[in-house]
C-alpha cells in the first residue's frame, strides 16, 4: 500500500551541453506526509556516472498535494568535460524505509568545433561592446537639457529686460537752512535798503513789513498767519502763551491796517518805531541754536516706484533661476557620467 503511495520522478532540462556548461538533474518525490525520506548524496565532483560529475546539490523543497501528500524536490547540477553520449543511471531514493529508483536519463556532451587545418589563423579577442541605444535611459537627460536651454534663455531674457530697465536713482540732498529770524531781518533790511519807512507809498511798506512779519511768526509759531486776521493772530500768540511784546505788535497791526484799508497817513517817526518793534520782537522771538541744514529726501512718483518693485522682483527672479540652472547643469553632468 505504501509502494503505491510513493511515486519518484526525475528529469534534465537540457539533453546536450557543450564541454564545460552545466545541466540540472531534478529529482522529484512524492509519498504521504510524514514518511522518512532520503535523497542520494554526492560529494563536489563525484562521478555521478564515468564522466559527468556533479558540482551541487540543492536544499529539498517541498510542495504540499491532495490527500495528504507531499512532493519533495531536489536539483544536482552536473557537467562534463569530455565529448560523448552519456547513460545517466538511475537515482536511487529511500521512502519509508524501502529503495525506489527514478528512470534513466541521458546526457549528450559537445565539443567546441576547431578548426585543425588552419591553425595558424587565431583571431585576437574582442573589443569590448557598445550597449545598445536605449531611449528610456536617454529620455529624462533629453528633456532636462532642454529645460537646462530653456531657463539659461530665460535668464539672458530677463537680464536684458534688468539692464533696460533702468534703476532709479533717489538722491538725499543736504541743503543749507534759513532760520525764521534770519529770513526775516534780510526782508527788513531790504526794507530799509528801499527806503520804505520814508517812502510815500505807506501802504506798500505797511504790506511788505505785516507780511515779513506774518510768515516770521507762521514759521517760528506753527500755525497759518498768512490767512489770518490781525486780531486773529495777536489772539493766537496770547493762546501760545508768548506775551513777548504783544502791546507792541497789536499796536503796529493796527496802524498797518488803518493805512492799508481807512487810507490813514501816518508820521515818519510812527514808520520807524513801528520798525523798530518788528525788530525787536524778532530779535526777542527767534530761536537759537537751530540746525542750519535740512535733509531733503526725494518723493518718488508712482511710476518710479512700481519700477524699483520690479526690478527687485527681477533680480531676486534671476538670482533663483541662475541657481536652478547651475543645480540642474550639475545633475545632468552627474548622470551622463554614470551613462559612461
Amino acid at each position: 500500500m505504501l509502494a503505491a503511495q510513493v511515486n519518484v520522478e526525475s528529469s534534465i532540462d537540457s539533453i546536450s551541453i557543450l564541454i564545460g556548461e552545466q545541466a540540472h538533474v531534478t529529482l522529484s518525490v512524492s509519498l504521504k506526509k510524514g514518511q522518512p525520506l532520503e535523497f542520494p548524496q554526492f560529494k563536489p565532483s563525484e562521478y555521478i556516472t564515468p564522466g559527468v560529475e556533479v558540482l551541487e546539490a540543492t536544499t529539498a523543497d517541498t510542495t504540499d498535494l491532495d490527500n495528504g501528500m507531499i512532493r519533495v524536490s531536489r536539483v544536482y547540477t552536473v557537467t562534463s568535460f569530455d565529448e560523448n553520449l552519456y547513460y545517466l543511471p538511475a537515482m536511487k531514493v529511500k521512502a519509508g524505509g524501502k529503495s525506489y529508483e527514478s528512470k534513466s536519463l541521458a546526457l549528450k556532451v559537445l565539443t567546441v568545433p576547431v578548426d585543425t587545418l588552419h591553425p595558424e589563423q587565431f583571431f585576437p579577442p574582442k573589443n569590448v561592446q557598445d550597449n545598445p541605444f536605449s531611449w528610456s535611459e536617454w529620455r529624462p537627460l533629453f528633456w532636462l537639457s532642454v529645460l537646462f536651454v530653456l531657463l539659461v534663455c530665460l535668464v539672458f531674457y530677463l537680464r536684458s529686460r534688468l539692464k533696460n530697465n533702468k534703476p532709479i536713482i533717489a538722491r538725499v540732498r543736504i541743503i543749507k537752512r534759513v532760520l525764521p529770524h534770519q529770513k526775516a531781518m534780510r526782508e527788513i533790511e531790504q526794507l530799509k535798503a528801499d527806503r520804505m519807512p520814508t517812502s510815500e507809498d505807506q501802504k506798500a511798506y505797511y504790506t511788505r513789513l505785516t507780511d515779513t512779519l506774518r510768515k516770521y511768526i507762521e514759521e517760528r509759531f506753527g500755525f497759518n498767519a498768512m490767512e489770518m486776521t490781525s486780531s486773529e493772530i495777536i489772539e493766537r500768540l496770547q493762546q501760545a502763551e508768548d506775551k513777548t511784546m504783544i502791546a507792541e505788535l497789536r499796536e503796529l497791526f493796527t496802524t498797518a491796517d488803518l493805512v492799508k484799508f481807512a487810507k490813514y497817513s501816518t508820521l515818519i517817526n510812527e514808520n520807524d518805531m513801528n520798525l523798530v518793534n518788528a525788530i525787536q520782537f524778532i530779535n526777542e522771538t527767534k530761536q537759537e541754536n537751530q540746525p542750519e541744514t535740512e535733509r531733503v529726501e526725494p518723493k518718488l512718483t508712482e511710476q518710479e516706484v512700481r519700477s524699483q518693485r520690479s526690478r527687485t522682483v527681477l533680480k531676486w527672479a534671476i538670482g533663483i533661476l541662475a541657481a536652478a540652472c547651475v543645480l540642474l547643469f550639475a545633475w545632468i553632468v552627474w548622470q551622463l557620467s554614470l551613462l559612461f
